[in-house]
């Protein structure tokens, strides 16, 4: 079967910038604990007017200038998200309106912060089996308005932003080698939002109880995401016969720093490989992989035939890995 290719990449962040300290008078809260125990120093704001498929459509029309295609040319919108604009229509609907991808059919996908990475599997998989030819994957969070910020332990956390990819059948040995995706449901109440659905519909109750925010066991989540990314890792290298040392980057979600070094370490792989934006961005979920690959490559870092790594994972718990030869 044909691989596929990662053609052009994009990214959104809005301007509004919340630094640590400005967390110091909101919740008790200091820049010296925050980036200690995560690596991040600010993140920023969506503005009032600003939603979800804003962020998305604006880091979609980066990565369809970067490859030189146009909108008509997109014949698949894949947009990982669990902060849409609203529940009914899907925010890829509203994507592909601003896009004007008219050709395109278009959906969303709930995979947490391992969203864009499911999205690029998918992409990967309607490409090879030759059904599309041009699939654009936008990973998109506007999570400062489902975060509780008077949570200390998670709204230091997280941010908003955009990241996108366009993907298309891969012309001789660069592509996407293999993707990896693993979850388990059983771990889904370590990191959820519990409020909103059919198990707790909205009402004066569920607001008043702080349903409808991110709820978080940080201590579970990050034994789960160690051990869990490793072994996809370890996956997605022995799948096509590479050590660790064959790696020129390693492109990850960008959950926490402390993560990211445990599980490096176990292969003997340098933080300098790592591309990392989490301290200006903070955890942007959805958005991080996208947004990390694209500043990676508009920094002009990626070398034809580089081979990169990634990995990530989110609520569900969903995670996953792949090599990409770029």
């Amino acid at each position: 079967m044909p691989k596929s290719q990662i053609l052009g990449t994009g990214s959104y962040v809005p301007q509004k910038i919340l630094t640590n300290h400005d967390l110091e008078k909101m919740v008790d809260t200091t820049d010296q604990w925050i980036v200690e125990r995560t690596g991040i120093r600010e993140r920023r704001i969506a503005a009032p007017d600003e939603a979800s498929s804003d962020m998305a459509a604006a880091a979609g029309r980066k990565a369809l200038e970067m490859a030189g295609v146009k909108p008509e040319e997109v014949d698949l919108l894949v947009v990982g998200t669990i902060s849409p604009d609203m529940p009914l229509p899907s925010c890829a609907a509203f994507v592909q309106a601003k896009l004007g991808l008219e050709r395109a059919a278009a959906f969303d996908i709930s995979a947490a912060c391992a969203g864009s990475l499911y999205g690029l599997s998918i992409a990967d998989k309607f490409i090879s089996a030759g059904q599309h030819q041009r699939v654009l994957v936008i990973g998109v969070e506007l999570l400062s308005r489902v975060v509780d910020w008077t949570d200390r332990n998670s709204c230091v956390l997280f941010g908003d932003a955009a990241g996108a990819m366009l993907v298309g059948p891969s012309q001789g040995e660069r592509g996407i080698l293999s993707t990896h995706l693993h979850s388990d449901g059983r771990l889904a109440e370590i990191l959820c939002i519990p409020g909103g659905g059919s198990r707790h519909p909205t009402s004066e109750a569920t607001v008043k109880e702080r349903l409808h925010y991110v709820h978080m066991n940080g201590r579970e989540v990050y034994k789960v995401a160690v051990r869990s990314l490793s072994d996809a890792f370890a996956e997605a290298l022995a799948f096509n016969g590479l050590r660790p040392g064959d790696l020129q980057h390693v492109v990850a979600h960008q959950a926490n720093l402390r993560i990211l070094e445990a599980v490096l370490k176990r292969f003997d792989i340098p933080m300098s490989r790592c591309w990392l934006n989490l301290e200006k961005y903070g955890n942007t979920s959805t958005a991080s992989l996208p947004m990390t690959l694209d500043e990676a490559n508009r920094a002009g870092g990626l070398k034809a035939g580089d081979l990169i790594g990634m990995m990530a994972i989110g609520g569900g718990m969903a995670w996953g890995s792949g090599i990409v030869r770029w």
